[in-house]
């Protein structure tokens, strides 16, 4: 046992502190803390450590509000208040962009942020039957294991999805293949909430009626996966309104299917579209990229602009959903889908030329597409990351040998009480 000052937080939220010329990653620790800590893993540069006892906390410390934390993998935040999360997940992105793309932004986004509990819309949940806890579990996975979290409750699911939790976990314990049922997916649409099951074995009679009878009791959607997501369908009850978000700013209505990629806060992503747009700018006679472009979720703002936006996504499935999105909002005229693997230098050197492009790549990055921007490539381009990282490189790419200014970069706090950082981004041309 060793006590030290905590000096900073790092991107997986843990204390940083430095004992004799190393290192200390100190679980649960928080910046101007002096701790008692143990390690639990030694390397000749760093430690990994638990921490035993806070000895002077800091003003920035909280009771946590869920009774699961601590256990539950789901956050790792909730002892660090809310205002100081989002200062600290502001100097992460700055250090980032500078140590690894040695890139700094002429301004600073004011953060985008929004309610701090209930904001989940989208989540993964596991189901396994542990006999010596009672039966079936149902939830996230504990911190740093495979075990399922021993959960009643959770603070950022929407509050009738939480109140779900124990009522899952006696459905699934009724079961005849309550040992072969193991995730559960929930996606919250604006006048739906569906539940999909991945089932591993067939389901009985009895087992179908229990379905049902529990779809019916709690106003939701069962749906059945028995493989890939290409297996995903419907179960019971049969007549229910679509999955559906809206961007009321914009008069756009967004479909989709369960398993379909969507931001987990749709409050936040409101924001986030409405303030990636007013970087963008996208006028009328404009033509615009949309690259990573999903469901459309960019796409039919840009559209709705007066712009000409074609969008880019390497899934045939999302190709095609992002056309029926555009139809539904009558701006199937004003912007087109089209398949393209971004990874792929040579695909992205095919790729249309457009006086704007907006990026929202998965945590990979769009470092391929990036290269291919030469002196044809859009003037400007807003960047929407979900990886610090990822964007800190290709802003490297962009300033260093693109001829782009990074003109301004913030956060995104998509994922309040976790360490993830989402940001924005934007690059112009001198």
């Amino acid at each position: 046992m060793t006590v030290t000052d905590v000096e900073s937080l790092d991107r997986e939220g843990r204390g940083v502190a430095h004992v004799e010329g190393k290192t200390v990653f100190i679980d649960g620790a928080l910046p101007g803390e002096a701790v008692e800590y143990a390690p639990y893993q030694k390397k000749p540069s760093y430690e990994l450590a638990q921490l035993l006892k806070v000895i002077k906390p800091s003003a920035s410390r909280v009771a946590p509000l869920c009774p699961h934390y601590g256990v539950c993998g789901g956050c790792s935040l909730q002892h660090f208040e809310g205002r100081a999360q989002v200062a600290t997940k502001q100097r992460v992105l700055e250090d980032t962009l500078w140590h690894i793309g040695r890139v700094r932004p002429e301004t600073v986004l004011p953060p985008v942020h929004g309610l701090p509990w209930g904001y989940r819309h989208r989540a993964r949940l596991s189901a396994r039957r542990v006999p010596s806890k009672g039966g079936v579990l149902v939830g996230f996975r504990e911190r740093k294991s495979t075990y399922v979290a021993d959960m009643r409750s959770c603070e950022v699911l929407p509050a009738a999805v939480s109140a779900l939790i124990p009522k899952l976990r006696d459905l699934v314990e009724s079961l005849s293949l309550r040992e072969r049922l193991p995730q559960i997916e929930v996606a919250v649409g604006e006048a739906v909430t569906v539940l999909v099951l991945r089932i591993l074995a067939q389901l009985t009679p009895e087992d179908q009626s229990a379905l049902r009878a529990f779809a019916e009791a709690s106003g939701v959607q069962l749906w059945l996966q028995s493989a890939g997501p290409e297996t995903v369908v419907p179960f019971w009850p049969e007549a229910m309104p679509p999955l559906y978000y809206s961007l009321p700013e914009f008069g756009v209505r967004i479909g989709f299917a369960p398993t379909d990629f969507t931001q987990v806060n749709d409050a936040v992503n409101r924001i986030l579209v409405r303030r990636a747009l007013a970087l963008l700018d996208p006028r009328p006679g404009e033509r615009v990229g949309d690259f990573f472009c999903g469901l459309g979720n960019f796409t039919l703002p840009i559209a709705r602009s007066g712009a000409s936006v074609v969008g880019y996504e390497g899934s045939d499935r999302m190709v095609a959903r992002g056309g029926e999105n555009a139809r539904a909002n009558g701006l199937g005229a004003d912007c087109r889908f089209e398949l393209a693997n971004l990874f792929d230098p040579k695909a992205c050197a095919r790729l249309e030329a457009f006086d704007k492009a907006l990026l929202d790549p998965p945590r990979e990055g769009a470092v391929e597409l990036v290269k291919s921007f030469s002196e044809r490539g859009p003037r400007r381009l807003v960047y929407v990351a979900c990886d610090p990282a990822t964007l800190a490189r290709d802003a490297g790419v962009l300033v260093h040998s693109r001829g782009y200014v990074l003109r301004s970069a913030g956060i995104v706090n998509m994922f309040p009480h976790t360490s993830h950082v989402e940001s924005l981004a934007l690059f112009e041309r001198d």
